[in-house]
């Protein structure tokens, strides 16, 4: 049975949450015809925005993923240290590694500096973040003086600040290497650009992506379940692969805000058959 039909007959609810337990192949290898993958599946957990913490930390373990960036309405950017320390403990307890925050915007020196602090008090090793440019001087900085990582993450379209990831590389390539990446796929996809040439590019300064499909490579192309859309997911991975990429592919499920496990499942479970077969 073909996937279309397949997904007619079962539904798309049905049909994601069975794809992701029939293709049980994870990202750490298990049945990968090529051997270990060395990167991991995450969920950015913008993608369930209308949950709770708690929906969401059991959506993600429903998925059997184990790595989570954390976005703000689940961990406060203006949450005390105590309350920063006992949210990411509580996410940590049920068995996810709380791996990375974001996406943060600092425009001010102040938010720069907030974010370090942020990050510090959650036990978290990297920053998604947009970084204001005159600001990254100070982003060099801090990177040196908390060991902490900022991935910058790119918009696309209307993006005045980072439109590409080549425009925050040329930014970034002399400061500390602790300073690189976040590609988002759709974005890149969005300026007409190939997400799988820009991570072979700048694989040095890569540590994260966001995995996710668009219904066209137009400015005005929108999120839809991966798989569905034009961008070649399976060229992507390969590359990844080749490149030997150890970060995660963190999926941001843009779509279907008020009911966005099902799609979600849906997506990981068609990432995760790709990977098998890579």
């Amino acid at each position: 049975m073909n996937r279309q039909k397949f997904l007619k007959t079962a539904g798309v609810a049905g049909a994601g949450l069975l794809l992701a337990q029939q293709v049980k192949a994870s990202v750490n290898g298990e049945g990968s015809k090529t051997g270990v993958h060395p990167f991991d599946l995450g969920i950015a957990s913008y993608t369930f925005r209308t949950l709770s913490l708690d929906d969401t930390i059991a959506a993600v373990k429903k998925l059997g993923i184990t790595k989570l960036a954390v976005k703000s309405m689940h961990l406060p950017l203006d949450a005390s240290p105590e309350e920063l320390q006992a949210t990411a403990k509580k996410i940590r307890d049920a068995g996810l590694d709380l791996y990375g925050a974001g996406v943060i915007y600092m425009k001010t020196e102040q938010e720069v500096n907030n974010a370090f602090e942020y990050a510090k008090h959650a036990g978290i090793k990297m920053i998604v973040g947009v970084p204001n440019h005159e600001f990254l001087p100070l982003v060099d900085k801090k990177v040196k003086e908390y060991d902490i990582k900022l991935a910058i993450h790119n918009h696309g379209p209307g993006d005045d600040v980072y439109k590409s990831p080549t425009n925050a590389y040329e930014l970034i390539k002399t400061l500390d290497k602790r300073i690189g990446l976040c590609i988002d796929i759709g974005h890149v996809v969005r300026i007409k650009e190939d997400p799988a040439a820009l991570a072979l590019k700048y694989k040095d300064r890569l540590f994260d992506c966001h995995l996710k499909d668009e219904n066209k490579a137009e400015a005005d192309g929108t999120p839809v379940e991966i798989g569905r859309g034009v961008i070649d997911i399976p060229a992507f991975l390969k590359v990844m692969v080749k490149i030997g990429f150890k970060g995660n592919l963190s999926l941001e499920y843009e779509k279907d805000g008020k009911d966005p496990i099902p799609g979600t499942a849906e997506s990981i479970g068609y990432v995760r058959g790709i990977l098998k077969m890579i």
